[in-house]
Formats: structure tokens, C-alpha cells, sequence
């Protein structure tokens, strides 16, 4: 059997971490879901650092872009521009639709930039969608091929 697919949400919104992880366990594909709330706490959860110590390395993250102590964008630059870390997809996962978020998450090297439905059932198929399209369709690298692991 397969490993599952260890997944990333740095996300502040109880419900939408609910929404997430409901998503996810309805879904066809074994995977991990962790979750951090603020960026500060998904930087330790990559580097490993403090209470994350041992945590594995994420498969996909999906990142939120408004947040308490460090914003969407800030983890995003960290992570796309350290060497370890910037083989990982990032998924964009906001209510923000405006165009300068859009195009500076890009610049950023941002995979995917999805606006979140409002709507609780809408909400739910689209982070299904996500799942499908990341690990039916793309080919994305074993980050122990990358050396993170």
C-alpha cells in the first residue's frame, strides 16, 4: 500500500480548518493532514523546530494568505526561496480575489492561487478538487528525492 500523502494547512480559520479536514477525510487518497495556525507555527513545522521536531515534510501546502504574525506572502518568499523547501507545491488557499495578491503570490512562486467559496458544500469541492488535480493528475517530486527527508 502506498504511503499517504503528507499535507500542510497553515491556516488561522477554525472553520475553515474544519472544512479542510472534512474535505480531505471524504476524499479517495490516504493522506496526512497537519495543521498550523499562523505562519510563524508553519515555518517551525517545516524546519522542524521546537514542538515540531520529527514532523515530517509535507507532499503539498496549502497556505492562507491572511494571517496573524506572519502573512501568506512572507511564508510563501521563505519557502519558495530556501533550497530545501522550495521544491514543495504551494497552494494558495484565500478569500482574498484581489489581483495584487493574485500576481505578488505568483512572483512568489506560488503553484496554485484558489479563492475559497463562501459556500460550505462549494468549499468542500473545491479542496476535493485540489486533492484530485495534486495527487491523481500532477507528478509531483518525493521530497525524500529533494533531500528534505
Amino acid at each position: 500500500m502506498a504511503k499517504p500523502i503528507e499535507i500542510l494547512l497553515i491556516e488561522d480559520n477554525e472553520g475553515d480548518i474544519l472544512l479542510t479536514k472534512k474535505a480531505f477525510e471524504d476524499g479517495k487518497i490516504r493522506n496526512n493532514l497537519s495543521v498550523c495556525r499562523d505562519g510563524e507555527e508553519g515555518l517551525e513545522f517545516l524546519y522542524k523546530r521546537g514542538q515540531f521536531e520529527g514532523a515530517v515534510t509535507p507532499d503539498l501546502i496549502l497556505l492562507d494568505l491572511n494571517m496573524p504574525k506572519l502573512n501568506g506572502q512572507e511564508v510563501l518568499e521563505r519557502i519558495k526561496n530556501d533550497e530545501t523547501l522550495s521544491s514543495i507545491p504551494v497552494v494558495i488557499l484565500t478569500t482574498s480575489d484581489s489581483e495584487e495578491d493574485i500576481m505578488k503570490s505568483y512572483k512568489l512562486h506560488a503553484n496554485s492561487y484558489i479563492k475559497k467559496p463562501v459556500d460550505f458544500f462549494q468549499f468542500l469541492e473545491v479542496v476535493k478538487e485540489v486533492q484530485n488535480y495534486w495527487f491523481s493528475i500532477v507528478r509531483i517530486p518525493n521530497n525524500a528525492m529533494v533531500g528534505v527527508d
